[in-house]
């Protein structure tokens, strides 16, 4: 086979290289543009495990690349003077221009044909070729000739990044933080050779800007950036090798690349992408050379595999490394935005700004830290403990995050865990009963720190369906108080209630009867903040609330307030969110009101902002009270998680102690991004940037994803919805599970405890070691 590869970087390099150990009677070119020693960059980082791809790969050019190595464990933080180091994280670190020479030597060994100072300006040269490879780096002409083909989303990342070196020598992965008056930059530094580092100084445009920057030569910012970072660079100068670029130039944004199709037919030769042609990740998870690297080797294991059968080869490679590319471009996301919006995290002490950091992809957690680096996560645990008052003895183990206590007014809970509302449509005529006892009393007892009960409805034409909870009279509150005394009186846990209105989704048939169908019979009028059908053509239509609804409705609310207080209730929720009666008022999507109360998000908000005052004066001042919200609609034209800060300023400045961040279930056009953790970005943005304490939800399923959120100030509570349905003992289970004994379990339960903590302690001996997730800071160059 006749292969021609249109780039001489890593990907291409290391591609022919396998292809001609594969089979040597393949014809192999490399066109590069540049001369064969020219590179402008630093150095290269990898991860052990990568190291362990390449050993299988190549072992020659994996020893080679492995005799050239400076190797370090620790990443250091450097913020305000203050320096957080922790280990274990395993790097490797070469420089780039070594790497390109190492990989070259390889290929002309292996008789790889070498052209180099080649300027190629499409494929169509090299039309007699069986197999193109565009490995033609970030801007790569031949996507951009295809780009009908390709369909290449290029997204222009927010900061300015410069790219230098220096012969101080790092013996840690740094990262270092300075305040201008202009604002934050950063800089991230580590050792790749015997003496030089590299150097990557980054601020936000904005910053980059305000400092001069854009104006500056080139050696006016460079002796810029070694001014602000001197204390880190013991007096030695910074170098740039980028001798073509001229003043600000050097400073670029990252293009983070996202192809839909990697491979095209063209009638002539198919043309591959591969490396930072198909696509990015940001430097600050450091995995271009790392991913660029892993395609070369699934490609030339696709061709070995396929007998011949090229096309079903690309077919599999394209399959295979889109899915994997994904998943570390999805971590890069969340690692790119944090430092983006460094400025959202520098008012959290030192300690746990650098914890945010080390976790910000959301792929490194909490128990991975702790395989890690046991001492340093331990230190951690106790200086987070210590912040919400526990002292341990010697004898007691580290308390994870999400068993520290949290206070907020007059109520402690004991732990981070808090029991989702989840609605179980079991009432009649609202009134909660032994169903309700059984289901809350449970899950109180199953060791949460606060069990909500589901969204309950101020008045019959509030609910959802007939068999929603409500609380609008005596026998009801009766109902709730018993169920309030139960949870007091044999658990230590906090009971909280919802109360909402559902407004244009109500006066439908429980779920499982027809979910989001109107009732066959004995239906109820809908209001809503403007005329709207939920589903369109199946949904009762919703008239626009009047003046006189909206006092109503408010005196309902108030109503119901007074009666939770007497109920017994620790602390009330007023739900906001997901389409119900006030998040219509709060969303454009479903608010188009030309009064007072429609228009700007200012003027959206007023209603429900009257109805929480109203509940805020009713309620005791000592307890708290707690809003839910749809950050996100996932729509366009929709509510923003911009806009989720500012509903956030206004419930707070109105007395709201939390915001509930929850996202979704307003438009039946929604898109939402599922995943981990995927609504946790909102309530991190709205704890760090409106400063109020929040509450995380959404596909919360573990502790390790708990203590992460909370360790790292995201924050300050999280809600387990579904994992509390299968087990109601979820939280004592999941202590057990991490190995935290010092938890209290209901004293009728303890030979339980006993016995699953021994049946865990031996699953864990017989599974052995857990294996590291990788860290993926691994190409800085």
């Amino acid at each position: 086979m006749k292969i021609t590869c249109i780039g001489g970087g890593p990907a291409g390099l290391y591609f022919a290289l396998l292809m001609k150990q594969q089979d040597p009677a393949h014809e192999i070119t490399v066109v590069e543009r540049n001369r064969a020693y020219d590179t402008f960059g630093w150095g290269v980082v990898f991860s052990d495990q990568t190291l362990g791809h390449l050993r299988e790969a190549d072992a020659p050019t994996a020893e080679a690349i492995l005799s050239a190595f400076n190797h370090w464990d620790d990443i250091e933080v450097h913020i305000r003077g203050e320096r957080i180091r922790s280990g274990g994280h395993g790097f490797c670190g070469i420089g780039r221009k070594r790497l390109l020479n190492i990989l070259q030597a390889r290929c002309e060994a292996l008789g790889v044909r070498l052209q180099f100072e080649t300027e190629v300006q499409d494929d169509t040269a090299f039309a007699d070729s069986d197999l193109i490879i565009a490995c033609d780096g970030l801007n790569s002409r031949v996507r951009t000739r295809y780009a009908a083909a390709f369909e290449p989303d290029i997204d222009l990342r927010d900061c300015r990044f410069v790219w230098l070196g220096t012969h101080k020598r790092f013996d840690a992965f740094t990262f270092a933080f300075e305040e201008t008056p202009h604002g934050w930059f950063q800089a991230h530094a580590y050792q790749f050779d015997g003496d030089t580092s590299t150097f990557i100084v980054e601020a936000p445009e904005a910053v980059w800007r305000a400092a001069g920057l854009a104006d500056m030569e080139k050696e006016a910012s460079i002796a810029f950036c070694e001014t602000l970072f001197a204390r880190h660079l013991d007096g030695h100068p910074l170098i740039s090798n980028a001798t073509h670029l001229r003043g600000s130039a050097q400073w670029i944004r990252f293009p983070r690349v996202v192809c839909r199709r990697w491979v095209h037919h063209n009638g002539r030769a198919p043309v591959v992408l591969m490396g930072d042609a198909a696509h990015t990740a940001h430097f600050s998870i450091g995995s271009g050379t790392k991913l660029a690297l892993e395609d070369a080797i699934e490609l030339a294991r696709c061709i070995g595999r396929a007998g011949g059968d090229l096309a079903g080869a690309l077919r599999a490679y394209e399959a295979v490394r889109s899915v994997e590319v994904l998943k570390i471009q999805n971590a890069a996301r969340n690692s790119t935005e944090w430092f983006e919006n460094v400025a959202r995290y520098v008012h959290l002490p030192a300690p746990q700004f650098a914890y945010s950091l080390l976790t910000r992809s959301q792929r490194i957690s909490h128990e991975n830290l702790r395989l890690r680096d046991r001492g340093y996560v331990e230190r951690y645990e106790d200086w987070l403990a210590a912040r919400a008052g526990l002292r341990r003895s010697p004898s007691q183990q580290p308390v994870p995050p999400m068993f520290t206590p949290f206070t907020l007014r007059g109520v402690t809970l004991a732990n981070r865990v808090v029991v989702s509302p989840m609605a179980q449509y079991s009432c009649v005529d609202g009134l909660p009963a032994d169903y309700h006892l059984a289901h809350l009393g449970a899950r109180a007892m199953g060791g949460a720190g606060l069990v909500f009960a589901e969204m309950t409805c101020p008045s019959p034409d509030a609910r959802i369906t007939p068999g929603c909870p409500g609380l609008w009279c005596e026998a009801q509150a009766a109902g709730w108080q018993r169920i309030v005394a139960f949870v007091h009186a044999n658990t230590g846990a906090r009971i909280a209630l919802q109360l909402g209105h559902a407004g244009p989704k109500g006066s439908t048939c429980v779920p499982w009867d027809g979910e989001d169908r109107p009732l066959a019979s004995g239906n109820w009028p809908l209001i809503a903040a403007s005329p709207q059908q939920y589903v369109a053509g199946v949904s009762d239509r919703a008239r626009a609330m009047t003046r006189d609804d909206m006092d109503r409705v408010l005196a309902d609310f108030v109503r119901s307030t007074r009666l939770a207080a007497q109920a017994g209730f620790d602390w009330l929720e007023l739900h906001c969110a997901h389409g119900y009666l006030l998040s219509s008022f709060i969303s454009p999507l479903t608010n188009q009101r030309t009064d007072g109360y429609g228009g700007s998000l200012e003027m959206r908000l007023r209603y429900p902002l009257e109805v929480f005052r109203a509940m805020r004066e009713a309620w005791p001042p000592q307890l708290p009270m707690s809003v839910r919200i749809s950050a996100h609609d996932w729509v366009d034209g929709g509510t923003t998680p911009d806009d989720a800060v500012a509903v956030a300023r206004a419930f707070k400045a109105a007395g709201a102690d939390m915001i509930d961040c929850s996202s979704g279930q307003v438009s039946q056009r929604q898109k939402p991004v599922y995943g981990r953790m995927y609504q946790t970005p909102f309530a991190d943005r709205i704890r760090n940037e409106a400063g109020i304490a929040t509450l995380a939800v959404g596909a919360i399923s573990e502790a390790d994803h708990v203590n992460s959120i909370i360790a790292a100030g995201r924050a300050d509570l999280c809600a387990i919805g579904r994992p509390h349905l299968a087990n109601p003992a979820w939280t004592l289970a999941e202590a057990a599970r991490i190995g935290f004994r010092d938890v209290p379990w209901p004293r009728q339960y303890l030979a339980g405890k006993r016995q699953l903590e021994r049946n865990l302690a031996r699953d864990t001996a017989q599974a052995g070691p857990v294996p590291q997730t990788p860290t993926h800071l691994e190409d800085l160059a």
